[in-house]
């Protein structure tokens, strides 16, 4: 008798963010990550749309790693009937904790502010989900250790596997009837400031691989000699340097770097203020998790004192208010959201103001804009008028590049039955299909958004 495994692509098909993957084989059903859909105005509207699927008879979710588009969905799954085990390694799920919780804190007050000023044209105007809905979420939580298989059921095991990326992060491999699925989450570098390089799959029936740089290779400039030139600029203009970062990795990263700088003589004492409260969180979880970086505490400790750490929105107001040239590094990377919009609305109209972008910038979202060379931009209800310069640094992303992404699969001891190139705009997923298919001559697919696949086990 033939036996089928359906593969449900409820996000980050077609798109990069929205991870959602329900696997069902053998009466049981599995979640692949549950993320939020970012950028274009039509794909943040779908996080508003209940699942096409029985929530409740979702049986577990594993995630590969703790960013938004991976578990920003767990609060609205948990609304909508789940009461599975939310599992993953115990960084990602400290990390998870610490996004949820923060995400939830900025849609109630956005809401609220929303609510008040009227540029809302919701009414009543609701969060996406609240704080409680997010603690309650982080009850299900349960950590398991990397490079370990796990028996669910007689039928299927699964383990994750180190991959790079943030701290924490993985790819999760499923054994079921002797076929095995890989699901690469988001791939880290090879050569990373904090981690250790990704391991690598070694067999894959069914692979699905994420596509964010398919169609892309990372610039070879030299990070540090950039990041110098850009800051004496803005110290000679008497300016202000306005650093969107993501909380996770890239913050710690960059704080990394700036002090390495300082260390080295290639940057003066320049004033440094992080200002992103769940950064500040991440940077506990580090501290924590020593076995999961290549950071050694002494240097760990240095660079935080180093940088002053901005605890309250009150100290926000200070910190524009300061008249210093500084370099402000505030969250979120994508420009999204969070206290980088507040230093934003008082500096963006100001020549002396340098933004440098330095992440991956969604279709949709404000950061891909301000990389686009708009010349105003809307946010709290109104628009600003772009005057500030806008650099980008490439080399800085926390994904694999094409090359890299090839690297991860050279293990590979098969040849699978079918790749599904996930996590992409169309450009990178047609790029990146095109490529595998004439190195490697594999089958590969490009799901689209809501696809069901049946594959045989």
């Amino acid at each position: 008798m033939l036996n089928f495994a359906k593969v449900h692509f409820l996000g980050a098909a077609g798109t990069v963010t929205g991870s959602k993957f329900l696997l069902e084989a053998y009466s049981k059903k599995i979640l692949i990550d549950c993320g939020m859909f970012q950028g274009l105005k039509e794909l943040r509207e779908l996080n508003w749309k209940e699942l096409p699927i029985d929530v409740d008879q979702i049986d577990i979710v594993l995630l590969t790693h703790g960013h938004l588009d991976h578990v920003g969905f767990l609060p609205r799954l948990y609304r909508q009937g789940f009461r599975g085990k939310i599992i993953g390694t115990a960084p990602t799920l400290a990390i998870a904790g610490i996004i949820l919780k923060d995400s939830a804190k900025i849609h109630e007050e956005e809401a609220e502010k929303a609510a008040i000023e009227h540029y809302s044209k919701h009414n009543p105007v609701l969060p996406f989900y609240t704080i409680t809905e997010a603690e309650k979420t982080i009850t299900l939580f349960e950590a398991v250790e990397e490079g370990e298989w796990i028996s669910f059921s007689d039928k299927i095991s699964y383990r994750f596997q180190y991959n790079g990326h943030i701290i924490g992060a993985t790819f999760i491999e499923l054994d079921i009837n002797k076929k095995r699925f890989v699901f690469s989450g988001d791939v880290g570098r090879v050569n990373d400031y904090l981690l250790e390089k990704p391991k690598k799959p070694e067999w894959a029936d069914y692979l699905f691989l994420e596509s964010t740089y398919g169609h892309k290779l990372h610039p070879t400039e030299d990070l540090e000699e950039i990041l110098s030139e850009v800051i004496k600029e803005t110290i000679i203009q008497k300016g202000n340097l306005i650093i969107p970062s993501f909380a996770v990795e890239r913050l710690q990263m960059l704080m990394y770097v700036l002090w390495k700088l300082y260390k080295k003589n290639k940057i003066p004492n320049i004033p440094i203020f992080v200002d992103s409260p769940m950064g500040n969180n991440v940077l506990e979880v580090f501290k924590r998790y020593p076995q999961w970086h290549k950071l050694p505490m002494d240097e760990y400790a240095a660079m935080c004192n180093h940088v002053n750490i901005v605890e309250s929105y009150r100290e926000t107001w200070e910190t524009i208010d300061d008249s210093r040239s500084k370099i402000i590094i505030a969250g979120s990377g994508m420009v999204t959201g969070g206290r980088v919009l507040t230093y934003l609305q008082q500096m963006i109209d100001d020549p002396t103001t340098t933004i440098l972008l330095v992440g991956y910038q969604a279709e949709g979202t404000r950061g891909r804009q301000l990389q686009e060379g708009c010349h105003e931009i809307k946010f709290f209800g109104r628009y600003f008028p772009v005057k500030a310069r806008v650099k980008s640094i490439e080399s800085l992303s926390a994904h694999a590049d094409q090359n890299d992404l090839l690297d991860w699969l050279s293990e590979i001891k098969n040849i699978p039955e079918e790749v599904f190139l996930i996590h992409g705009e169309q450009t990178a997923l047609d790029a990146f299909r095109v490529k595998i298919q004439k190195e490697k001559n594999w089958n590969v697919c490009i799901p689209k958004l809501h696809a069901i696949k049946e594959l045989m086990i």
